[in-house]
């Protein structure tokens, strides 16, 4: 069809605004690929998951040091568990005379072992590094809770950390105020 003045005009002017849109895929998958890995490096160093317990409660305390990722001993009213599984009943630990739980030290021995990323450092190194968290209820008996820190230092864990609730100090909630 042939147009004429004004008419031909406006069929070139659609022509050239008739081009496709091409996306270029390549460069948004590259993009999204990257995002998606720096959001799960970053937020799986920020989450620390410590099993519940019903049976313990945690004492309070004002100590601001995160949760590392560690072996975990639950000390309760009835039992001492590692990885959910009972491992030694609080009575017989209590009437033992050894300030060692052998059931307990085995079970974290063999978590060491476990342990690849630190098979290469001397053994002293290896020690200091192994980390173990002890969440106990705070209304179990001392001498309980030291028989297990005794055990898990026989067990050549280095670092041992108690688990407690963190609640405010008074410095902070005095610095809240003052801002306020």
């Amino acid at each position: 069809m042939i147009y004429m003045g004004r008419a031909s005009r406006i069929v070139r002017h659609h022509k050239g605004k008739a081009k496709a849109v091409v996306i270029n895929l390549v460069a948004m998958i590259d993009m999204l690929t990257v995002l998606v890995f720096f959001l799960l490096v970053y937020s799986t160093e920020q989450v620390a998951v410590v099993p519940d317990s019903k049976d313990v409660q945690l004492p309070e305390s004002i100590a601001d040091t995160d949760l590392t990722n560690t072996v975990v001993v639950i000390v309760g009213e009835r039992d001492v568990v590692v990885h959910g599984k009972p491992i030694a009943r609080i009575d017989e630990i209590l009437g033992a005379e050894d300030a060692v739980i052998p059931t307990l030290q085995a079970e974290l021995e063999a978590d060491a072992t476990d342990m690849v990323r630190l098979a290469a450092l001397p053994e002293e190194e290896r020690i200091a590094a192994r980390k173990v968290t002890i969440m106990a209820d705070k209304e179990l008996p001392f001498l309980l809770l030291r028989k297990v820190m005794a055990t898990s230092t026989a067990a050549g864990y280095g670092q041992l950390s108690l688990a407690v609730l963190q609640k405010a100090s008074d410095l902070a909630l005095e610095a809240v105020a003052n801002n306020e």
